[in-house]
């Protein structure tokens, strides 16, 4: 028995001795300790990730503010009292301030804070209630279509009004007291204004026009009126589309 004993006693020992063989570490080498595990802290303000990510959050902020901002915005901006007709002054009793939501789109209509520039006058027709668009004035020195009077008997359309576009047919005198047949001169007249008069009983009515003609066509029709042409004016809706 006590040789099994001594034999596993010695069996013990040997084990103890292979796992501190086991074990050793080579020759010229050591052991490290583990790595200690990182611990969270605590962010501070002096992180720049969270000062990077509060700069981005209030730039987000006063974007959408000024977006608001600017969208609420209004500007008082010149609308037109009453027609003006083309080539006549604009003037500033001829406006009203009025506050419109422009956006970006204030650059193209006359502001309150520029006023209303000196010896100016209407490009093309201006509606009463219309906001002033920049492009519909110019100086009296640039327009190349003058006003020219015209009275004629036979009735116009009812839609006929300032801004409709007209033909003006001429018929001139022959030597037989009679006409010769009638030829267009302008096309696509505007009607700059337009007045119809009546008899103190209506029997008889009449029309006068202010036509805007080009330079070009002005001695055709001056020479037409001076020779007592009789003067058709002829309605050309299609001309203004």
């Amino acid at each position: 028995m006590s040789q099994r004993l001594g034999e596993g006693g010695g069996s013990s020992a040997g084990t103890e001795t292979g796992l501190r063989t086991a074990y050793r570490p080579a020759a010229g080498r050591t052991i490290r300790p583990a790595p200690a595990a990182a611990r969270l802290r605590k962010p501070s303000w002096r992180d720049p990730r969270l000062l990077l990510g509060v700069l981005l959050v209030l730039g987000s902020v006063a974007g959408v503010v000024a977006l608001v901002d600017s969208a609420d915005r209004t500007t008082q901006v010149y609308a037109v009292r009453h027609d003006i007709a083309p080539g006549s002054p604009v003037r500033g009793e001829d406006l009203v301030a009025v506050p419109v939501r422009l956006g970006g789109a204030e650059k193209r209509y006359l502001t309150v804070s520029e006023g209303v520039p000196p010896d100016v006058v209407a490009g093309t027709v201006l509606r009463e209630g219309e906001l002033v668009a920049l492009s519909a004035l110019a100086e009296p020195a640039t327009l190349d279509r003058k006003p020219v009077g015209l009275r004629v008997e036979d009735p116009l359309p009812a839609s006929t009004e300032t801004g409709s576009r007209v033909d003006i047919w001429a018929a001139m005198p022959n030597a037989q007291n009679g006409f010769d047949e009638p030829e267009r001169l302008i096309e696509a007249a505007e009607i700059s204004e337009l007045t119809v008069t009546e008899s103190a009983l209506g029997a008889n009515r009449s029309t006068e026009l202010l036509v805007l003609v080009d330079d070009s066509d002005l001695p055709l029709l001056l020479s037409a009126l001076s020779n007592q042409a009789k003067v058709t004016v002829v309605s050309n809706p299609a001309a203004g589309k």
